[in-house]
This record gives C-alpha cells, structure tokens and sequence, in this order.
C-alpha cells in the first residue's frame, strides 16, 4: 500500500474528520471512499458520439420542461434580484 501526503486547510481537515466520524469511518477510508465514489460517478458518464445523440438529449430534456415560452431575461433578473433581497433562493 502507497502512503500519500494530502494538504488540506485547518478548516477542511476539521469538516472532513468530523464527517468521517459520523459515518463510523477514519479520515484516511473516508477521503478513500469519497475519491472511489467520485472516480465511479466521472466513469458513469458517456460523452456524446453523435449529432443524433446531442439531438435526442435535448429532446429528452425538452419533454422534461413544461410546455410554453420559456420568461424573458428580464424576468429571470428579477427572480435573481428578489432572492438576492430575501437571502435565498426563489422555488
């Protein structure tokens, strides 16, 4: 097994540790479990190899939106500017 030195701020080490705790993990087998995690969620994902496949991701999403004209820029700059007021964000 290869040892690797791993720099991380002061605060990081602290939320990482105390995550670690909580799942009953060490620091070294959690960061090692969520790098695992990572490398399976990047390999999961195909690239597109196709105008045709872009075409029928965008359809996809299409069907996934509701039906109408999507607001204008204006009104997207108002959602965004009312939320900033608020402190959070519009649903």
């Amino acid at each position: 097994m290869a040892r690797v030195q791993l720099l991380i701020s002061d605060e990081d080490r602290t939320r990482f540790v105390y995550q670690a705790h909580q799942e009953g993990m060490s620091l070294s087998a959690w960061l090692r479990a969520a790098a695992r995690e990572r490398l399976e969620r990047q390999s999961q994902v195909q690239p597109f190899e196709s105008v045709a496949e872009v075409e029928t991701f965008f359809a996809q999403c299409d069907k996934l939106e509701p039906a109408g004209t999507e607001p204008g820029w204006e009104q997207h700059l108002a959602v965004m500017d009312e939320a900033r007021k608020r402190g959070a964000t519009s649903t």
